[in-house]
């Protein structure tokens, strides 16, 4: 039976998307928290290895749009479950397959999933939450993700330290858990409807050029930080999985203290200046990898980086202002898509060029950044439909 949106009592659409934000993290962040040492030790991966991994893994990414053909046929909520099921059963299974093509078919399982749900966990929220509300309840989101991080960090920290459990086992219980959190909100929350009914086909509006840009952007920039910042932590500084959990320890801190403090940053100071203030941050960051020669001081740089994150949501914002209301689950596959066009040629690319110089891809990173800021001032004081653009307003 399907809920409005005053559903009264605890199970609320905004409770649902709470419920929801912590399955990722469970899952997604022990499989990236212990890759870069998984596939040293394990699998002895290069760096070309590590770029063709997660080239694979931004495929299904780049296959985002695809998610509008689905819902055809089961509707959006449904679908987030069935995709977070892949994703979890994905990371269980990890462990059991210590090779190049082992992980190569588990991280296409686990990846399908991640960004299905990533697709449609985007299109929900915004279907569901006022422009208002949005930037704070989505900062609210990213905080309590954030805490699941931190949980499931130190739960990683004491399995790897105090436990010594190998990377099999630790890998089946943090997706074997994830799996049972998602049957939980399966079982316990109805199925919400949706106000506007949304478009059943692919959306490409010539007025949302600007936001396509940045995200296109997003996707190539995100890459450095994902592949390389961590591969750079292991490789260069010799980083263990148990301080790579600690490091992110460190980050989700961070997040679940600010990130809803960063909604209503957003909220107050609007879109552009919180990206500009990111992406101007973002160059610096990039090129302090590049020279970076102590393994505190890339620490440092690593938690700065991951902090930058929360920022990134001032873009679903201002497309939500933007954009048709009708628009939110199709544009939210077509912005996948494009989001990942980059993400699957860089890895690979990089990872070759990582082999004779890792301080030219955080180079590159910056300028990644620069093309950012240049976009980002762009972004109209007050973004509405009509006014989505400074200059250059194609229709």
């Amino acid at each position: 039976m399907l809920a409005t949106r005053q559903e009264q009592g605890w199970s609320t659409p905004q409770n649902f998307l709470i419920l929801i934000s912590i399955i990722v993290p469970v899952a997604f962040s022990s499989w990236q928290a212990l890759l870069n040492n998984f596939v040293i030790e394990e699998a002895a991966f290069t760096g070309a290895d590590i770029g063709l991994l997660q080239s694979v893994r931004e495929i299904p990414g780049f296959l985002a749009f695809t998610a509008v053909f689905v819902l055809l046929f089961i509707r959006e909520q449904r679908f987030m479950i069935l995709s977070l099921a892949m994703l979890t059963i994905g990371v269980a299974i990890t462990g059991f397959f210590p090779s190049v093509g082992g992980i190569l078919m588990t991280t296409l399982l686990m990846s399908t999933g991640f960004h299905y749900f990533e697709t449609l966990k985007q299109s929900l929220s915004l279907q569901w939450l006022s422009k208002d509300e949005a930037p704070e309840v989505l900062g609210k989101l990213i905080s309590v993700g954030a805490l699941a991080s931190l949980c499931t960090y130190g739960a990683l920290w004491l399995m790897l330290e105090q436990f010594e459990l190998s990377f099999k086992w630790v890998y089946l219980i943090t997706g074997t858990a994830a799996f049972a959190v998602l049957v939980f909100i399966a079982l316990a929350f109805p199925e919400f409807k949706s106000e506007t009914v949304q478009t059943k086909k692919l959306v490409f509006r010539k007025r949302y050029w600007l936001y396509y840009a940045l995200t296109f952007m997003s996707g190539a920039r995100r890459q450095i930080f994902i592949v390389f910042a961590g591969f750079l932590m292991v490789e260069k500084f010799g980083y263990s999985a148990a301080d790579i959990t600690l490091l992110f320890l460190i980050n989700y801190l961070f997040n679940w203290l600010f990130a809803k403090k960063i909604g209503r940053f957003i909220g107050k100071v609007g879109e552009r200046k919180a990206l500009v203030f990111e992406y101007v941050g973002l160059i610096a960051v990039f090129a302090g990898y590049a020279v970076v020669e102590q393994a505190e001081a890339a620490a440092v740089l690593y938690v700065v980086d991951h902090l930058f994150f929360a920022l990134a949501l001032a873009m679903k914002t201002y497309f939500q202002k933007i954009a048709d209301p009708a628009d939110m689950a199709s544009t939210a596959g077509v912005a996948f898509t494009i989001n990942h066009i980059a993400a699957v040629v860089i890895p690979v690319s990089f990872g070759l060029l990582w082999l004779t110089s890792p301080s030219a891809v955080f180079f590159a990173g910056s300028a990644m950044a620069g093309v950012s800021l240049l976009l980002s001032l762009n972004i109209p004081t007050k973004p509405e439909e009509g006014n989505e653009v400074r200059v250059l307003a194609w229709r």
